[in-house]
Protein backbone atom coordinates (compact mmCIF):
# COMPACT_ATOMS: atom_id res chain seq x y z
CA UNK A 1 0.00 0.00 0.00
CA UNK A 2 1.63 3.38 -1.10
CA UNK A 3 1.04 5.63 1.98
CA UNK A 4 0.34 9.45 0.69
CA UNK A 5 -1.81 12.48 2.08
CA UNK A 6 -4.12 11.11 -0.12
CA UNK A 7 -4.11 7.66 0.53
CA UNK A 8 -4.49 8.22 4.64
CA UNK A 9 -7.49 10.75 4.55
CA UNK A 10 -9.08 8.10 1.48
CA UNK A 11 -8.77 5.75 4.51
CA UNK A 12 -10.63 8.00 7.15
CA UNK A 13 -13.21 9.17 4.38
CA UNK A 14 -13.90 5.00 4.36
CA UNK A 15 -13.79 4.59 8.29
CA UNK A 16 -16.24 7.92 8.47
CA UNK A 17 -18.52 6.45 5.82
CA UNK A 18 -18.96 3.40 7.59
CA UNK A 19 -20.05 5.32 11.20
CA UNK A 20 -22.17 7.71 8.84
CA UNK A 21 -24.02 4.42 8.34
CA UNK A 22 -23.96 2.90 11.84
CA UNK A 23 -25.24 5.89 13.12
CA UNK A 24 -27.89 6.53 11.11
CA UNK A 25 -29.05 3.01 12.47
CA UNK A 26 -28.41 3.33 16.63
CA UNK A 27 -28.52 6.78 16.72
CA UNK A 28 -32.03 6.92 15.08
CA UNK A 29 -32.94 4.40 17.37
CA UNK A 30 -31.48 6.14 20.40
CA UNK A 31 -33.32 9.49 19.50
CA UNK A 32 -36.65 7.43 20.92
CA UNK A 33 -35.54 4.58 23.10
CA UNK A 34 -36.32 6.84 25.76
CA UNK A 35 -40.04 7.22 24.92
CA UNK A 36 -40.03 3.22 23.09
CA UNK A 37 -38.93 2.57 26.85
CA UNK A 38 -41.84 4.77 28.33
CA UNK A 39 -44.72 3.16 26.37
CA UNK A 40 -43.66 -0.22 27.44
CA UNK A 41 -44.16 0.51 30.82
CA UNK A 42 -40.19 1.73 32.12
CA UNK A 43 -40.50 4.71 34.61
CA UNK A 44 -37.74 7.34 34.20
CA UNK A 45 -35.27 5.81 37.06
CA UNK A 46 -35.46 2.66 34.52
CA UNK A 47 -34.52 4.54 31.50
CA UNK A 48 -31.80 6.10 33.70
CA UNK A 49 -30.28 2.77 34.85
CA UNK A 50 -30.99 1.14 31.02
CA UNK A 51 -29.22 4.65 29.48
CA UNK A 52 -26.15 4.09 32.19
CA UNK A 53 -26.13 0.44 32.04
CA UNK A 54 -25.84 0.67 28.07
CA UNK A 55 -23.33 2.85 28.31
CA UNK A 56 -21.60 0.70 31.02
CA UNK A 57 -21.52 -2.35 28.65
CA UNK A 58 -20.11 0.32 25.87
CA UNK A 59 -17.81 1.09 27.88
CA UNK A 60 -16.29 -0.98 30.04
CA UNK A 61 -15.88 -4.11 27.77
CA UNK A 62 -13.35 -1.39 25.64
CA UNK A 63 -10.78 -3.01 28.29
CA UNK A 64 -11.09 -6.13 27.39
CA UNK A 65 -11.49 -5.13 23.45
CA UNK A 66 -8.62 -2.87 23.67
CA UNK A 67 -6.06 -5.17 25.44
CA UNK A 68 -7.28 -8.02 23.10
CA UNK A 69 -6.52 -5.10 20.24
CA UNK A 70 -3.16 -4.45 21.78
CA UNK A 71 -2.66 -8.51 21.73
CA UNK A 72 -3.72 -9.76 18.34
CA UNK A 73 -3.10 -6.80 16.50
CA UNK A 74 -6.33 -8.39 14.95
CA UNK A 75 -7.84 -4.74 14.14
CA UNK A 76 -10.52 -5.14 11.15
CA UNK A 77 -11.73 -8.63 12.81
CA UNK A 78 -12.70 -6.72 16.25
CA UNK A 79 -14.02 -3.97 14.21
CA UNK A 80 -16.12 -6.74 12.02
CA UNK A 81 -17.55 -8.75 15.04
CA UNK A 82 -18.48 -5.40 17.03
CA UNK A 83 -20.47 -3.97 14.42
CA UNK A 84 -22.28 -7.01 13.57
CA UNK A 85 -23.59 -6.77 17.02
CA UNK A 86 -23.65 -4.02 17.37
CA UNK A 87 -26.27 -3.12 13.98
CA UNK A 88 -28.43 -6.06 14.48
CA UNK A 89 -29.68 -5.01 17.70
CA UNK A 90 -31.31 -1.88 16.36
CA UNK A 91 -33.75 -4.08 13.85
CA UNK A 92 -34.42 -6.53 16.76
CA UNK A 93 -35.98 -4.01 18.56
CA UNK A 94 -39.03 -3.75 16.30
CA UNK A 95 -39.78 -7.22 18.03
CA UNK A 96 -39.69 -6.56 21.42
CA UNK A 97 -42.62 -6.30 23.24
CA UNK A 98 -42.21 -5.31 26.94
CA UNK A 99 -39.26 -3.07 28.59
CA UNK A 100 -36.95 -5.58 29.73
CA UNK A 101 -36.41 -7.01 26.57
CA UNK A 102 -35.92 -3.85 24.80
CA UNK A 103 -33.65 -3.22 27.36
CA UNK A 104 -31.33 -5.92 26.80
CA UNK A 105 -30.92 -4.94 23.26
CA UNK A 106 -30.56 -1.39 23.71
CA UNK A 107 -27.61 -2.79 26.19
CA UNK A 108 -26.51 -5.45 23.19
CA UNK A 109 -26.15 -2.49 21.00
CA UNK A 110 -23.71 -0.64 22.81
CA UNK A 111 -21.60 -3.83 24.00
CA UNK A 112 -21.39 -4.53 19.86
CA UNK A 113 -19.87 -1.21 19.70
CA UNK A 114 -17.78 -1.75 22.50
CA UNK A 115 -15.99 -4.46 20.87
CA UNK A 116 -14.84 -2.65 17.63
CA UNK A 117 -14.54 1.16 19.01
CA UNK A 118 -10.51 0.24 20.37
CA UNK A 119 -9.98 -1.49 17.54
CA UNK A 120 -11.22 1.32 14.84
CA UNK A 121 -9.84 4.17 16.63
CA UNK A 122 -6.40 2.55 16.57
CA UNK A 123 -6.35 1.86 13.04
CA UNK A 124 -7.89 5.79 13.29
CA UNK A 125 -5.01 6.99 15.20
CA UNK A 126 -2.97 5.89 12.69
CA UNK A 127 -4.07 6.47 9.53
CA UNK A 128 -4.56 10.31 11.18
CA UNK A 129 -0.94 10.52 12.25
CA UNK A 130 -0.23 11.55 8.60
CA UNK A 131 -2.85 14.40 8.07
CA UNK A 132 -3.02 15.40 11.58
CA UNK A 133 -4.88 13.42 14.53
CA UNK A 134 -6.94 16.50 15.54
CA UNK A 135 -8.26 17.38 11.86
CA UNK A 136 -8.28 13.03 11.29
CA UNK A 137 -10.90 12.52 14.26
CA UNK A 138 -12.70 15.19 13.33
CA UNK A 139 -13.32 14.50 9.92
CA UNK A 140 -14.31 10.87 11.33
CA UNK A 141 -16.56 12.58 13.78
CA UNK A 142 -18.21 14.57 11.27
CA UNK A 143 -18.86 12.08 9.14
CA UNK A 144 -20.39 9.85 11.90
CA UNK A 145 -22.53 13.15 13.31
CA UNK A 146 -24.00 13.20 9.58
CA UNK A 147 -25.56 9.56 10.15
CA UNK A 148 -26.79 10.67 13.61
CA UNK A 149 -28.62 13.57 11.90
CA UNK A 150 -29.84 11.50 9.22
CA UNK A 151 -31.26 8.79 11.67
CA UNK A 152 -33.68 10.62 13.90
CA UNK A 153 -35.12 12.24 10.74
CA UNK A 154 -36.09 9.25 9.30
CA UNK A 155 -37.09 8.32 12.27
CA UNK A 156 -39.39 11.72 12.83
CA UNK A 157 -40.76 10.44 9.27
CA UNK A 158 -41.69 7.15 9.57
CA UNK A 159 -43.54 8.37 13.31
CA UNK A 160 -45.19 11.07 11.42
CA UNK A 161 -46.31 8.95 8.81
CA UNK A 162 -47.54 5.68 11.03
CA UNK A 163 -46.79 6.39 15.31
CA UNK A 164 -45.35 3.05 15.08
CA UNK A 165 -42.07 3.02 16.69
CA UNK A 166 -41.84 -1.07 15.35
CA UNK A 167 -41.62 0.53 11.83
CA UNK A 168 -39.32 2.91 12.64
CA UNK A 169 -36.70 0.76 14.05
CA UNK A 170 -37.44 -2.23 11.17
CA UNK A 171 -36.54 0.63 8.44
CA UNK A 172 -33.52 1.27 10.21
CA UNK A 173 -32.37 -2.10 9.42
CA UNK A 174 -31.54 -1.11 5.17
CA UNK A 175 -28.60 1.20 6.95
CA UNK A 176 -27.22 -1.27 8.94
CA UNK A 177 -26.85 -3.58 5.82
CA UNK A 178 -24.90 -1.19 3.83
CA UNK A 179 -23.12 -0.39 6.59
CA UNK A 180 -21.68 -3.82 6.60
CA UNK A 181 -21.15 -3.92 3.03
CA UNK A 182 -19.03 -0.80 3.00
CA UNK A 183 -17.33 -2.26 6.24
CA UNK A 184 -16.01 -5.02 4.30
CA UNK A 185 -15.02 -3.94 0.79
CA UNK A 186 -12.67 -1.13 3.20
CA UNK A 187 -11.03 -4.38 4.69
CA UNK A 188 -10.13 -5.39 1.47
CA UNK A 189 -8.98 -2.38 -0.07
CA UNK A 190 -6.64 -1.46 3.62
CA UNK A 191 -5.93 -4.63 4.91
CA UNK A 192 -3.51 -3.32 6.82
CA UNK A 193 -3.51 0.48 8.42
CA UNK A 194 -0.21 0.83 10.47
CA UNK A 195 1.43 1.67 7.23
CA UNK A 196 0.09 4.99 7.54
CA UNK A 197 2.46 5.43 10.62
CA UNK A 198 5.02 3.28 10.75
CA UNK A 199 5.68 5.47 7.00
CA UNK A 200 5.64 8.76 9.66
CA UNK A 201 7.68 7.22 12.10
CA UNK A 202 10.06 9.34 14.46
CA UNK A 203 13.77 8.94 13.33
CA UNK A 204 16.63 7.24 15.74
CA UNK A 205 17.39 9.60 18.32
CA UNK A 206 13.61 11.19 18.27
CA UNK A 207 11.79 8.69 20.27
CA UNK A 208 7.69 9.10 20.04
CA UNK A 209 5.70 9.01 23.76
CA UNK A 210 7.43 6.52 26.38
CA UNK A 211 5.82 2.81 26.15
CA UNK A 212 3.90 3.18 29.48
CA UNK A 213 1.12 5.48 30.23
CA UNK A 214 2.61 9.52 31.32
CA UNK A 215 1.42 10.75 34.93
CA UNK A 216 -0.44 12.79 32.41
CA UNK A 217 -2.57 10.30 30.71
CA UNK A 218 -4.41 9.54 33.90
CA UNK A 219 -4.91 13.14 34.64
CA UNK A 220 -6.81 13.31 31.30
CA UNK A 221 -8.55 10.05 31.92
CA UNK A 222 -9.70 11.15 35.12
CA UNK A 223 -11.32 15.00 33.93
CA UNK A 224 -12.65 13.13 30.71
CA UNK A 225 -14.48 10.70 33.71
CA UNK A 226 -16.08 13.38 35.11
CA UNK A 227 -17.17 14.93 32.14
CA UNK A 228 -19.07 11.76 31.12
CA UNK A 229 -20.44 11.98 34.95
CA UNK A 230 -22.37 14.82 33.80
CA UNK A 231 -23.67 14.31 30.59
CA UNK A 232 -27.26 13.55 31.04
CA UNK A 233 -28.43 10.98 27.99
CA UNK A 234 -30.79 11.50 25.40
CA UNK A 235 -33.45 8.77 26.34
CA UNK A 236 -33.91 11.10 29.26
CA UNK A 237 -33.94 14.14 28.27
CA UNK A 238 -36.01 12.86 25.54
CA UNK A 239 -38.48 11.50 28.30
CA UNK A 240 -38.48 15.00 29.60
CA UNK A 241 -39.69 16.68 26.53
CA UNK A 242 -42.42 14.19 26.07
CA UNK A 243 -43.48 14.24 29.99
CA UNK A 244 -43.46 18.15 30.02
CA UNK A 245 -45.42 18.65 26.69
CA UNK A 246 -42.14 20.29 25.28
CA UNK A 247 -42.38 18.36 22.40
CA UNK A 248 -44.39 15.63 20.43
CA UNK A 249 -44.07 12.53 19.81
CA UNK A 250 -42.02 13.00 16.09
CA UNK A 251 -40.78 16.25 17.13
CA UNK A 252 -38.58 14.97 19.46
CA UNK A 253 -36.06 13.11 17.21
CA UNK A 254 -36.19 16.14 15.36
CA UNK A 255 -34.77 17.20 18.27
CA UNK A 256 -31.98 14.80 18.69
CA UNK A 257 -31.30 15.79 15.14
CA UNK A 258 -30.63 19.15 15.16
CA UNK A 259 -27.96 18.36 18.02
CA UNK A 260 -26.36 15.91 15.75
CA UNK A 261 -26.24 18.34 13.22
CA UNK A 262 -24.59 21.10 15.42
CA UNK A 263 -22.51 18.44 16.76
CA UNK A 264 -20.70 17.46 12.77
CA UNK A 265 -19.96 20.89 12.14
CA UNK A 266 -18.75 21.36 15.72
CA UNK A 267 -16.87 18.12 15.01
CA UNK A 268 -14.68 19.99 11.93
CA UNK A 269 -13.81 22.95 13.50
CA UNK A 270 -13.04 21.65 16.86
CA UNK A 271 -10.66 19.55 14.92
CA UNK A 272 -8.71 22.07 12.97
CA UNK A 273 -8.32 23.95 16.08
CA UNK A 274 -7.18 21.29 18.02
CA UNK A 275 -3.96 20.43 15.99
CA UNK A 276 -2.77 24.63 16.77
CA UNK A 277 -3.91 25.07 19.82
CA UNK A 278 -4.62 21.42 22.34
CA UNK A 279 -6.53 21.36 25.27
CA UNK A 280 -8.39 24.32 25.40
CA UNK A 281 -10.80 23.41 22.51
CA UNK A 282 -12.04 20.76 24.74
CA UNK A 283 -12.30 22.86 27.69
CA UNK A 284 -14.76 25.29 25.63
CA UNK A 285 -16.93 22.26 24.49
CA UNK A 286 -16.84 21.65 28.03
CA UNK A 287 -18.39 24.57 29.00
CA UNK A 288 -20.84 24.79 26.13
CA UNK A 289 -22.36 20.84 27.40
CA UNK A 290 -22.91 22.44 31.07
CA UNK A 291 -24.49 25.62 29.62
CA UNK A 292 -26.89 23.22 27.69
CA UNK A 293 -28.59 21.22 31.05
CA UNK A 294 -29.95 24.46 32.07
CA UNK A 295 -31.43 25.32 28.31
CA UNK A 296 -32.52 21.77 27.64
CA UNK A 297 -34.55 20.81 31.38
CA UNK A 298 -36.15 24.77 32.01
CA UNK A 299 -36.68 26.08 28.76
CA UNK A 300 -39.70 25.91 26.65
CA UNK A 301 -39.79 25.09 22.96
CA UNK A 302 -37.39 27.06 22.13
CA UNK A 303 -35.06 27.52 24.61
CA UNK A 304 -35.13 23.68 24.65
CA UNK A 305 -33.99 23.66 21.12
CA UNK A 306 -31.34 26.29 21.33
CA UNK A 307 -29.70 23.49 24.49
CA UNK A 308 -29.82 21.12 22.49
CA UNK A 309 -27.87 22.80 20.09
CA UNK A 310 -25.50 23.66 22.48
CA UNK A 311 -25.35 20.69 24.12
CA UNK A 312 -24.83 19.06 20.59
CA UNK A 313 -21.44 21.45 20.18
CA UNK A 314 -20.35 19.94 23.17
CA UNK A 315 -20.09 16.64 21.98
CA UNK A 316 -18.66 17.89 18.67
CA UNK A 317 -16.01 19.08 20.41
CA UNK A 318 -15.56 16.33 22.65
CA UNK A 319 -15.87 13.55 19.81
CA UNK A 320 -12.71 15.53 17.86
CA UNK A 321 -10.67 15.94 20.35
CA UNK A 322 -10.96 13.74 23.43
CA UNK A 323 -9.64 10.22 21.43
CA UNK A 324 -6.99 12.33 19.50
CA UNK A 325 -5.46 13.57 22.59
CA UNK A 326 -5.12 9.44 23.75
CA UNK A 327 -3.11 9.30 20.26
CA UNK A 328 -0.69 12.18 20.76
CA UNK A 329 -0.33 10.94 25.14
CA UNK A 330 0.23 7.32 24.43
CA UNK A 331 2.56 5.00 22.40
CA UNK A 332 1.08 2.83 19.57
CA UNK A 333 2.28 -0.52 21.09
CA UNK A 334 -0.01 0.18 24.45
CA UNK A 335 -2.60 2.89 22.48
CA UNK A 336 -5.19 -0.41 22.42
CA UNK A 337 -5.54 0.01 25.68
CA UNK A 338 -5.25 2.98 26.67
CA UNK A 339 -8.14 3.53 24.24
CA UNK A 340 -9.80 0.50 26.64
CA UNK A 341 -8.81 2.20 30.21
CA UNK A 342 -9.80 4.99 28.75
CA UNK A 343 -13.21 4.31 28.02
CA UNK A 344 -14.31 1.85 30.51
CA UNK A 345 -13.15 4.39 33.15
CA UNK A 346 -15.29 7.28 31.14
CA UNK A 347 -18.16 4.78 31.23
CA UNK A 348 -18.12 3.64 34.50
CA UNK A 349 -18.75 7.26 35.52
CA UNK A 350 -21.55 7.84 32.66
CA UNK A 351 -23.17 4.32 33.97
CA UNK A 352 -23.43 6.67 37.42
CA UNK A 353 -23.57 9.56 36.15
CA UNK A 354 -26.92 8.81 34.32
CA UNK A 355 -28.37 6.37 37.11
CA UNK A 356 -28.00 9.45 39.34
CA UNK A 357 -29.61 12.29 37.13
CA UNK A 358 -32.53 9.47 36.48
CA UNK A 359 -32.94 9.30 40.27
CA UNK A 360 -32.67 13.06 40.53
CA UNK A 361 -35.22 13.64 37.60
CA UNK A 362 -37.72 12.24 40.40
CA UNK A 363 -36.37 15.08 42.80
CA UNK A 364 -36.48 17.72 40.66
CA UNK A 365 -35.21 19.00 37.45
CA UNK A 366 -33.79 21.86 38.83
CA UNK A 367 -31.59 18.80 40.84
CA UNK A 368 -30.78 17.52 38.02
CA UNK A 369 -29.35 20.55 36.12
CA UNK A 370 -27.33 21.25 39.12
CA UNK A 371 -25.86 17.85 39.30
CA UNK A 372 -24.78 17.86 35.59
CA UNK A 373 -23.08 21.65 35.53
CA UNK A 374 -21.38 21.11 38.53
CA UNK A 375 -19.69 17.70 37.76
CA UNK A 376 -18.98 18.84 33.80
CA UNK A 377 -17.36 21.72 35.41
CA UNK A 378 -15.05 20.29 38.10
CA UNK A 379 -13.14 18.75 34.85
CA UNK A 380 -11.92 21.74 33.53
CA UNK A 381 -9.40 22.72 36.12
CA UNK A 382 -8.27 18.64 35.57
CA UNK A 383 -7.84 19.53 31.70
CA UNK A 384 -5.49 22.30 32.47
CA UNK A 385 -3.67 20.44 34.54
CA UNK A 386 -3.01 17.78 31.72
CA UNK A 387 -2.54 20.72 29.03
CA UNK A 388 0.38 19.62 26.73
CA UNK A 389 2.46 21.97 25.03
CA UNK A 390 0.58 22.27 21.07
CA UNK A 391 2.90 20.70 18.86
Amino acid sequence: MVVTRKSAVRFIVALGLISLLADVTYEGARSVNGPFLGTLGASAAIIGIVSGAGELAGYVLRLFSGVAADRTRRYWTLTIFGYMVNLLAVPLLALAHHWSIAALLIILERAGKAVRTPARDVMLSQASKVIGRGWGFGLHEAMDQVGAFTGPLIVAWVLAESHEYWRAYALLGIPAVLAVITLLTARNLYPDPSHFERSHAAPPGHPGAPAKFPPTFWIYVAASGLVAAGIVDFPLIAYHFQHAGITSQPQTPIFYAVAMGVEAIAALISGRLFDRIGVPVLIAGVILLAASNALVFLGSFWIALAGMALWGAGQGAQGATLRAEIGNLVAPERRGAAYGIFNTIYGVLWFAGSTAAGILYGVSVETVVAFAMVTELAAVPLFLLARRRPA
